[in-house]
């Protein structure tokens, strides 16, 4: 493998273009320079899933999922079929981002679960893992995938926010854990004690861009070659080389997401 780290899960569809004159590659360009060879491309809705599919099909080193965010209220719902035909596509290498979001919904809220049983149920007929969104959510989220042996695909729970407990039951279902810019905020005790502990084998790191930049970005506009920034803070925390976590996360990435191939392989 050619990268020496991986964006695990960011949104380029959603990036400020203007901050590179509104050239897609001055991002790229961004990123390469900071190390970082390939990205995840990840789908919030279905409006606008072809832009994001296009991002993927246009670079090598980028990839795409498919899903519908917690969050989002409009728009098309697909059926498990309709994710399964769309999951087909060669770029697309996982379902999501899914999962359940308690924080900015209110009311009954059976419809995300029904909405995140879908994606799992699709994600056990391609055999492409979850993305796994969880705010105010993680006793649920887990039933859930218990209940659906979500433990047969996999995935990330991806901008992962809870205790060493929940990381370790997410583990157990066969779930990464995935880190984010949060990592390096000043007041994220619980997520840097998560990143002390978690297993080598299974830790990724993300940007969310262009959300939750790290610190000293913190409050602008993140983006992919930012993700440098979190993962030199998880190996200061663990007080090992930035060699040594760029190494193992990128190979998780690609152990985990087994339909992604390395540029040139």
């Amino acid at each position: 493998m050619t990268a020496l780290l991986v964006d695990s899960h960011c949104h380029l569809d959603m990036l400020d273009l203007a901050f590179w004159d509104g050239r897609m590659e001055g991002a790229l360009e961004s990123a390469r320079e900071q190390g970082v060879g390939h990205m995840l491309c990840v789908c919030i809705d279905m409006e606008n899933y072809p832009n994001v599919l296009d991002v993927a099909a246009a670079h090598d080193n980028i990839y795409a999922s498919v899903g519908v965010h917690p969050n989002v209220t409009e728009g098309k719902e697909p059926s498990v079929d309709e994710l399964v035909e769309l999951a087909g596509n060669e770029n697309v290498i996982a379902i999501g981002e899914t999962g359940l979001d308690y924080f900015r919904s209110e009311g009954d809220l059976e419809w995300q679960r029904d909405r995140f049983r879908c994606h799992i149920a699709a994600a056990k007929k391609t055999g492409k893992p979850l993305i796994i969104h969880s705010r105010e959510s993680t006793e649920d989220i887990l039933k859930i995938l218990r209940e659906e042996s979500a433990d047969q695909v996999g995935g990330v729970m991806h901008c992962f926010v809870d205790d060493w407990d929940i990381a370790k039951q997410a583990m157990d279902l066969n779930f990464n854990i995935s880190l984010s810019g949060i990592v390096t905020f000043k007041n994220a005790t619980t997520v840097k004690d998560v990143a002390k502990k978690m297993p080598e084998d299974r830790l990724m790191v993300e940007t969310d861009s262009p959300y939750l930049a790290p610190v000293p970005f913190r409050g602008k506009m993140n983006q992919p070659a930012y993700v440098r920034y979190v993962a030199e803070h998880i190996a200061e925390l663990r007080d090992v080389p930035y060699e040594k976590i760029a190494e193992s996360t990128t190979r998780n990435f690609f152990e985990l997401f087994k339909h992604a191939v390395p540029a040139g392989e």
